[in-house]
């Protein structure tokens, strides 16, 4: 099924669509790696990688050692052994798994962010993005690109933004915050252009809590309003959903209107 140029594949469950989803990554990461000698990955971290990210690591033939890693976004001000912050999110879920060439972390405790957004800026400059792992926040988010600073010409690369409440509560709703109040209001992330330059990409929204957020990006007018609609302008992007998440497309054949 497709809607533009967005392809989507429906899973019965979460497990299910991870993977799937770590086959084809798996897939397409082993096809590059027969032409390049290294490839480029950006990961997404959340909960809702947990599934894709625990089968990935386990999928053969995949040359680790010849990868470089970066990770989309991170809260600004979090102590750096907090298990909330991103970076450990994937250290502990996948880096700490696999024999990465390189791992590059966004650093939220930077003393100077706006020196920080440069300098990983020119990371993702030297080391062009092959592959985009993603998710899609309750509020339609890709990274930390919430409704009010989602701009689909953004002219910076990694920027600072004061995230949105949708933003904040979702971060509570997932269990990694006990409180609104302990969510950190500021983070860096990188823009919608960055995550787009990205040849290939691939999405993983699994859960109840994002079937609003599904239904509006396959639905409603491709605008930042909805950020996550962008993904319908990628040529290479394939999104993967669960019984749950897709609770809302009501009629599935409606979405084969490519």
């Amino acid at each position: 099924m497709k809607v533009d140029q967005l392809e989507i594949r429906i899973f019965e469950t979460r497990k299910e669509m991870g993977e799937a989803a770590a086959v084809t990554v798996a897939g397409k990461i082993r096809e590059l790696q027969s032409g390049k000698e290294f490839i480029n990955i950006i990961f997404a971290s959340a909960p809702s990688q947990n599934e894709f990210l625990a089968a990935l690591k386990q999928e053969p033939g995949i040359a680790w050692e010849r990868i470089n890693a970066f990770h989309m976004d991170e809260y600004v001000g979090l102590p750096a052994d907090a298990p909330q912050t991103f970076g450990n999110f994937l250290k502990v879920n996948l880096f700490d798994f696999v024999p990465m060439h390189s791992i590059h972390y966004l650093d939220g405790n930077a003393t100077d962010p706006e020196k920080e957004c440069a300098r990983y800026a020119g990371l993702l400059e030297q080391y062009p993005t092959d592959i985009v792992c993603l998710g899609i926040g309750e509020n339609g988010h890709l990274a930390f690109n919430d409704p009010h600073v989602a701009f689909f010409d953004d002219p910076l690369t990694v920027k600072i933004v004061e995230l949105d409440d949708a933003c904040r509560n979702q971060q509570v709703n997932d269990g990694c915050f006990r409180t609104f109040g302990e969510v950190p209001a500021t983070a860096l992330t990188l823009t919608i252009p960055t995550l787009l330059k990205a040849k290939y990409a691939y999405a993983m929204v699994p859960g109840p809590n994002k079937a609003q957020a599904i239904y509006n990006t396959l639905n409603e007018e491709i605008q930042q309003d909805y950020p996550a609609t962008i993904l319908r302008m990628h040529p290479n992007a394939v999104l993967f959903i669960d019984k749950a998440s897709s609770g809302m497309l009501k009629e599935i054949s409606s979405y084969s209107r490519a």
